[in-house]
């Protein structure tokens, strides 16, 4: 009988399968659904950094509102300004609401529950981990999420103020930090080391920038999701395989994750879990429990004992061919492609 449990963020789970932050977890029911099919552990769906600020904003206008109704102003507060954009968002819970969610699943589920912040620039609502953490969330994902457009701001700025929110926010928290981010640095060797020093305890690779659309027939800019494909999941393999070993932070594997052979994929690359998001979305919560136990097949033709066995095993530090992981793969992709396809006839 193999062993599924693994390491994660200091704490055992019994298997790498973590669903990530979805629309799924804003039930209670289907969080407890989730655990009864195998999982892990649970990332709640992100609050918003715009949430907390907004919802800050709201409360500062109706202090000022109140002290001109009764008399001069003194407090030295004045209303701040929201973005029409925000005035359209609906989000599902207010941030009172959010902690309040987190205290139910953990009182709902047996399971280590991992909150998410979703932020995009350093502000005064980095303290509102503290909260979170004393809602009873066993872990903090601190989902960076970020689109730079001011001409003037060089990408040493954005990094360095990447950096700077994760420090801030680590110095609230006494419960491990995960950092999800994107691929878009210059350097990402160079990031993930500086983001292990900030304090992030695992890095979660890679966040999907989703893109917006334009609707012809409104001529409005609409959103539009698509769900990861497999292809999606070569970027996160390939950067757990050169950082494993390197950076001394754990690493979950996010895009893409569809089938039990990119699970078994992803840990040999150095991952500690695997989080699935569009598999259970496009074929339902009870879809986990197929994925295990064709993993434990795999595992078992394979003949892997554990999960642990199996870790950072074709990472690149460990893998027979080191430089596949880098330019030799790239000119050997190219050259392999002939009329007949990719690879040539078989």
């Amino acid at each position: 009988m193999v062993d599924l449990s693994t390491t994660y963020l200091g704490m055992k789970l019994r298997s790498p399968l973590v669903p990530s932050a979805s629309p799924l977890s804003e039930d209670l029911g289907k969080i407890k659904r989730m655990e009864d099919a195998g999982a892990g552990a649970i990332v709640l769906y992100s609050l918003f950094e715009e949430q907390l600020t907004y919802t800050r904003g709201n409360r500062r206008r109706q202090s000022v509102e109140g002290e001109e109704t009764a008399g001069p102003h003194t407090s030295g507060a004045y209303p701040v300004p929201v973005a029409p954009s925000q005035e359209r968002v609906r989000y599902h819970l207010a941030p009172e609401g959010y902690l309040e969610h987190i205290a139910k699943a953990k009182e709902a589920t047996k399971i280590p529950i991992i909150a998410s912040l979703n932020c995009g620039s350093i502000g005064g609502w980095t303290e509102y981990a503290k909260q979170i953490q004393q809602a009873g969330a066993d872990a903090l994902e601190l989902n960076v999420y970020r689109v730079p457009t001011d001409l003037y701001q060089t990408g040493a700025q954005i990094e360095r103020a990447c950096v700077q929110m994760v420090e801030d926010v680590r110095s609230y928290l006494h419960i491990p930090l995960a950092v999800k981010l994107g691929p878009y640095y210059s350097n990402m060797a160079n990031m993930a080391y500086r983001l292990e020093r900030a304090g992030a305890d695992s890095l979660v690779l890679f966040n999907r920038f989703y893109q917006p659309d334009i609707n012809l027939e409104t001529m409005t800019v609409k959103p539009r999701i698509f769900l990861s494909t497999p292809q999606a999941m070569r970027l996160p393999l390939r950067w757990i395989a050169i950082l494993y070993g390197r950076v001394h932070t754990d690493f979950a594997a996010t895009s893409g994750i569809r089938e039990p052979y990119d699970v078994a994929k992803m840990i040999l690359a150095g991952a500690n879990v695997t989080m699935l998001c569009s598999a259970l979305l496009a074929r339902g919560i009870e879809y986990m429990l197929m994925l295990e136990r064709e993993f434990v097949r795999w595992m078992e033709e394979h003949d892997f004992e554990s999960v642990q066995s199996m870790l950072g095993k074709m990472s690149q530090q460990n893998c027979p061919d080191p430089e596949e992981f880098e330019r030799a793969h790239y000119i050997r992709t190219l050259r392999s492609y002939t009329r007949s396809g990719p690879g040539g006839p078989g």
